[in-house]
């Protein structure tokens, strides 16, 4: 297999993230706060979700070699990893609905060995929307017990409708804490991360291969989202980004939820952007400003040309980054 290989013509990586990213809760960004994000095609559609779903699912499908056993899914709906082998595929992440067909040849071309589990990283519907795919290739799943929980709800994000998940699309297996899996040479540990992104978010370690999945606990050059509605929130965003530096070293390959590969430096970089955004909204707000004057000053114009690169234009990060402090 090469480095990098693709099942369609390449798009900008821009649009890709714009594509991607359709979870910034409306109870977090008022309405005059979002008036970039108000003008989006999906927004104008009967049914924004099925927009957004076809806008997302038409995204080419980026393969990226992680280690002789790993490959890096990029494409519709952030970024999939597959460890593949004798013992058969373990999948992490789905990507959405209409890209099933693609990631489904995609993991057929590694092998002819059958997909033996499905890891969800955390609940919202980019990355988990074809759980029930997956159960029908006869693939246990495996998530956190809150990210069961979450898929039995109804949320609303975004204007976006989302009914509580059929039956056949929940997690099979569950765990509270931590979880170990062995096949194909590799051990696994999954790890339950305290709220961050949301309530729901785990991470992944592959040990020999020295990978970690982080899902939407790192969005690698840009501002990051946290769903406050099922418990995201800037703080642990920051902490959990912290800990996992811990947890890493300067030769650990670190998938995000949303972006490009990365590594220690970029997980470094994107938890020092953060802090210095946290500190400087927490500063303004402490002493007594309101939402709207805090981003009318602006606190991120000098992070804005580097970061400000996906789904967030900076007045929405500024507002989310508010409202969770």
């Amino acid at each position: 297999m090469n480095e990098r290989s693709t099942t369609q013509p390449l798009i900008s990586r821009r649009r890709i993230l714009k594509g991607s990213f359709a979870l910034a809760g409306t109870a977090l960004i008022p309405a005059w706060a979002a008036r970039p994000l108000a003008a989006a095609p999906w927004q104008a559609a009967a049914d924004p979700l099925a927009q957004m779903r076809a806008q997302i699912g038409a995204t080419p499908i980026e393969t990226i070699k992680l280690s002789e056993s790993l490959v890096m899914l990029s494409g519709p709906g952030g970024n999939v990893v597959v460890l593949n082998g004798a013992d058969g595929k373990i999948v992490v992440d789905t990507f959405v609905q209409p890209a099933w067909d693609r990631l489904k040849q995609a993991l057929d071309g590694l092998g002819s060995g059958r997909i033996t589990s499905l890891i969800d990283t955390h609940w919202h519907f980019d990355h988990t929307d074809n759980n029930a795919a997956f159960r029908k290739t006869g693939a246990a799943i495996i998530a956190h017990e809150n990210t069961k929980k979450r898929l039995t709800e109804p949320h609303e994000l975004l204007g976006m409708k989302f009914p509580p998940a059929p039956a056949d699309a929940l997690p099979t297996q569950t765990f509270a804490s931590r979880h170990s899996l062995s096949a194909n040479g590799e051990q696994m540990a999954l790890a339950h991360r305290a709220p961050s992104h949301t309530d729901t978010d785990i991470t992944i370690r592959f040990q020999k291969a020295n990978v970690i999945h982080m899902g939407d606990l790192f969005f690698n050059g840009m501002y990051p989202f946290f769903d406050s509605s099922t418990g995201g929130n800037i703080n642990g965003m920051i902490s959990v980004s912290t800990l996992v530096l811990r947890e890493v070293d300067a030769a650990t390959k670190i998938v995000p939820g949303h972006g490009p590969l990365g590594d220690q430096a970029a997980l470094t970089r994107s938890r020092d952007m953060m802090v210095t955004v946290r500190d400087r909204v927490q500063k303004l707000k402490k002493a007594g400003r309101t939402l709207e004057e805090v981003v009318a000053a602006t606190p991120t114009k000098d992070l804005d040309a580097t970061w400000a690169k996906g789904f967030l234009q900076p007045n929405q990060f500024v507002t989310i980054v508010y409202n969770t402090l």
